[in-house]
Order: structure tokens, then C-alpha cells, then sequence
């Protein structure tokens, strides 16, 4: 059975994630890419220009499948809390089933090459106004001062999320990621003066039941 036009892209990015993660972007030649993903060398030239194209799309189209599926999940949350908690446990929760994209995404976009930086940071750029979107639908709500500066607000959700998981990554010994959820909720919660927990609850049932 032929493999389709569009398999065939997919299992060479998939290639692509497994041989990055494996010796980087740099030391990584186009044709081990082509050996893992089962194709000839040649025929990576058929679906990208060159290595650099395979990063650039393996970043905009993974990352953003990523973002997506955090705003899927997001779509039933009601309060700041609930949405930075399902925000962090869905990256958590990616990264952990997908080790390989989770090194090469920490890796690869602290890329020294400044033209190439900028071509695959399109999906960070998104990532910061989902979280700028949290912040600001917090603010609307009344749970987050309107007195917040979102922009460092954000800087401090994503850089943390973003520092533990490059500690996790580069971890000596095996550990999870989901065990700091509750703790960087604590961090985060206090930081912006989110609502006690137990409070939030009782006001929700209190409105089901009105």
C-alpha cells in the first residue's frame, strides 16, 4: 500500500523531532533525517528546501497544534484559576508524552541565529497572547487587579512554566513534571491575587443553584 503524499511529510517531521532531540539541530544532517523517516535522501527535497524549513515547519505546525489543543481544553473554564491550571497542566502534560518535541522546542528556541530565531518564533509570539488572553479575561472578571502589568505577568507564567520544564529535561534523575502543578498554581494564584480557592467554589454553586 502506497504511502500517501501527506504520511510521508508527517513521518518526516516526526524524523526530524526524533533526530534533533537526539544531536541537535546543528550537528544533524539531512540524511538522518531521511534514514529514520524510512525515505530517501532525495525525496526530503520534494516536501522542504532544506534542514532549516524542516525546523521552521516542525515548529509552526507542532507548537501550534499545541497551542490549540491548550485553548480547546480552556474553552470549559469559567475563572483564572481553572484556565491557568488546565494552561499548565496541558504543557506539562504534552511535554512529558513528548519528550523529544519538548528538547528540541527548549533547545532549538534559543537559537543564536538571529534570522532563523525569527522564523520559527511565530508560535511563541502566540503562546504569550493565550496567556496575555487569561490575564486580561481575568481582569475583565474582577479576579485580577486592573492595576497588573500583563505584559510582565506574562513573562513570569511563561518563564516559569518554561524554566521547569527546561529543568525537567535536563533532570539527573526521573521525575515528573505535573508534581510542581500545585505549587506554581500557589506561586501564580499569589502573585496576581487570584480569589481563594474554596471561596470561588462556593460562589459558582451558589449561582448553579439561584
Amino acid at each position: 500500500m502506497a504511502v500517501s503524499r501527506e504520511d510521508k511529510y508527517e513521518k518526516i517531521i516526526d524524523a526530524a523531532i526524533e533526530a534533533f532531540a537526539e544531536v541537535g539541530y546543528h550537528s544533524c544532517q539531512v540524511s538522518k533525517i531521511a534514514r529514520m523517516a524510512g525515505v530517501a535522501d532525495g525525496t526530503i527535497y520534494l516536501y522542504f528546501k532544506n534542514k532549516e524549513d524542516i525546523l521552521i515547519k516542525l515548529f509552526t505546525e507542532r507548537m501550534g497544534e499545541f497551542i490549540q489543543l491548550i485553548r480547546s481544553k480552556m474553552e470549559s473554564c469559567h475563572d483564572t484559576r481553572s484556565r491557568l491550571r488546565t494552561l499548565v497542566q496541558t504543557h506539562f502534560t504534552h511535554m512529558e508524552n513528548n519528550r523529544s518535541l519538548a528538547m528540541v522546542t527548549q533547545v532549538e528556541l534559543r537559537q543564536p541565529n538571529v534570522s532563523l530565531h525569527n522564523a520559527i518564533s511565530g508560535p511563541l509570539r502566540d503562546y504569550f497572547r493565550l496567556v496575555e488572553e487569561v490575564i486580561k479575561e481575568g481582569i475583565r472578571q474582577g479576579e485580577i487587579t486592573s492595576t497588573v502589568d500583563i505584559r510582565v505577568a506574562r513573562q513570569m507564567i511563561f518563564g516559569t512554566i518554561d524554566r521547569a520544564t527546561t529543568d525537567w529535561i535536563f533532570a539527573r534523575s526521573e521525575r515528573t513534571l505535573s508534581k510542581d502543578i500545585d505549587s506554581l498554581m500557589e506561586l501564580f494564584a499569589g502573585a496576581l491575587g487570584l480569589p481563594n480557592e474554596e471561596k470561588q467554589e462556593r460562589e459558582r454553586k451558589s449561582k448553579i443553584t439561584m
